[in-house]
């Protein structure tokens, strides 16, 4: 009866009977889609963050209090291993962090170029550290390595954990690990001694590189999640380094959550909250198996000049749209006819701001205007007239100001309310 009429049914039965059918064909097949679809990835995903400080500060104290409620759980480093075999301890706020009731990672970090791996010594270390924390009334959930060891030096490590986790009680093993371990078939019988696992995808290669590819670490992801059967979360950045050369172009030093006193040619590095706010959108839409959550390295806090600001990394943990909006603007310097005026750079916004790369200088006296740029700029010009050119890539925080150059016309200060200043042209 697909092509014709029954000759006792009407034409408008018929049609009703055609639509009742098509209905109930669409609403099958959209029944069959649904079924066969993969479960719908979560609208979120559980927040922790790395309190990487040696020094608690209040700054650092009321950064936690202030993040607190949008944080699942803390990393909280407890001691560190140099290179030299040197142990550095950190003596946490027991009372702040108890305070929180969420649970804590006791982390403890051992350098990548450690010389000698002394497994009985570093193994007594933990966990004496361990019973002191429960000593002052802290219970971690986890005990968390933060090893950058060579992957040659995977079995060794793998060996260590072993031995070390039946000693561990009820407190669960965590590791982080490296993208350059992916290569390696040592890689799965080292994530397999711990109950969970942290990936970190920032600052891993080359400084010439960047701070943080979404792109690379999304592919890093993918094939993490093909190699441990255990929950795992991702380790981003929100702050920056700097990065210093000899002249002969060598490495000499990288300063990040520290200062470092090396001389020499230095960089910026930025990972912008933008970048990282659309990387955690397309990590929500497309979710690697296992992943259990994000680990943020590390807390903002006033005290930390290279990490984002408090308020900036909030807005990206709670998802709230980020508003830049710089403004140039001059500055008097003083009363007096001809003084100087500073040009200001605002961020009258909720998120820390990418520096600008050019500020273009015009206006009545541009052609005989003297000046200069400061803090991260060069006064240059071309042939459209004069500019300040970003010499030190960097970010300028929510809420902050920057002193970037000075201007003054050649005679007086009648001409000089008509400078113009303009970004990004």
């Amino acid at each position: 009866m697909s092509a014709f009429l029954h000759p006792l049914l009407s034409p408008s039965l018929a049609r009703a009977r055609r639509w009742r059918r098509a209905v109930f064909l669409l609403l099958s097949a959209l029944l069959l889609a649904a079924c066969s679809r993969d479960p719908a990835p979560q609208s979120a995903l559980p927040q922790d963050v790395y309190i990487w400080q040696r020094q608690w500060t209040p700054a650092l104290r009321a950064a936690l209090t202030a993040s607190d409620a949008q944080v699942a759980r803390w990393h909280v480093l407890a001691a560190e291993l140099g290179a030299s075999g040197r142990w550095i301890d950190v003596t946490p706020d027991s009372k702040l962090l108890s305070g929180t009731g969420k649970p804590l990672l006791m982390t403890v970090r051992i350098n990548g170029q450690l010389a000698r791996f002394d497994a009985p010594a570093i193994e007594a270390r933990i966990l004496q550290l361990l019973a002191d924390w429960r000593q002052r009334g802290l219970s971690p959930a986890a005990l968390e390595i933060d090893y950058d060891c060579a992957t040659a030096k995977l079995p060794e490590y793998t060996a260590f954990l072993n031995r070390l986790k039946p000693r561990l009680g009820d407190t669960a093993l965590a590791i982080t690990a490296l993208p350059t371990w992916l290569g390696s078939p040592r890689l799965d019988a080292l994530l397999a001694a711990a109950d969970e696992s942290t990936l970190q995808v920032h600052a891993v290669l080359d400084p010439r590189q960047g701070l943080f590819d979404p792109e690379r670490a999304h592919d890093w992801m993918a094939q993490f999640s093909q190699r441990t059967r255990r929950p795992w979360h991702v380790a981003l950045p929100a702050y920056g380094s700097r990065v210093v050369w000899d002249n002969n172009g060598a490495l000499v030093a990288v300063e990040s959550e520290r200062p470092v006193l090396a001389g020499g040619v230095a960089s910026e590095l930025v990972a912008t909250p933008r970048v990282l706010a659309r990387f955690v959108t397309d990590t929500l839409q497309r979710q690697p198996r296992g992943l259990a959550g994000i680990a943020w390295f590390r807390l903002p806090t006033g005290d930390d000049r290279r990490a984002w600001s408090l308020s900036t990394w909030l807005a990206v943990l709670e998802r709230r749209p980020l508003q830049e909006g710089l403004v140039v603007r001059l500055a008097t310097t003083g009363e007096a006819d001809g003084a100087p005026r500073e040009i200001m750079l605002d961020n009258p916004g909720n998120a820390d701001a990418p520096l600008p790369a050019r500020i273009r200088i015009g206006g009545a006296c541009a052609a005989d205007l003297a000046g200069d740029g400061i803090n991260g700029y060069a006064m240059e010009n071309d042939g459209h007239g004069r500019y300040l050119r970003l010499t030190q890539h960097g970010l300028l925080r929510a809420g902050a100001r920057r002193n970037i150059g000075w201007l003054r016309c050649a005679d007086g200060a009648g001409r000089q309310n008509d400078i113009a200043l303009q970004i990004g042209s």
